[in-house]
């Protein structure tokens, strides 16, 4: 199996949904929490819960994207491993 993307890309993107995940994850569980900084004020979500609920999907895609992402990594390693001649 070839990878679709390079090598360079694969691992910006990995890196990047590592970050995404763990920000969005703590930022979820603050609003599912009703936390007042985030929910307290007039201008500010009411329902907690449902926030956090959209959240929790961008962190399931941005899982998407890592498991995609280390997928791609792992088989340039692995091309490069075989002594694969890179253009």
């Amino acid at each position: 199996m070839k990878p679709v993307v390079s090598a360079m890309q694969a691992w910006s993107c990995f890196v990047i949904s590592v970050f995404a995940i763990v920000i969005l994850s703590v930022l979820g569980l603050l609003f599912r929490g009703n936390h007042p900084e985030l929910v307290g004020g007039e201008e500010d979500p009411v329902d907690g819960p449902a926030v956090a609920a959209t959240v929790f999907t961008a962190v399931i895609i941005y899982a998407g994207f890592l498991v995609f992402c280390g997928c791609q990594g792992l088989l340039h390693l692995r091309e490069n491993r075989r002594g694969a001649i890179a253009l």
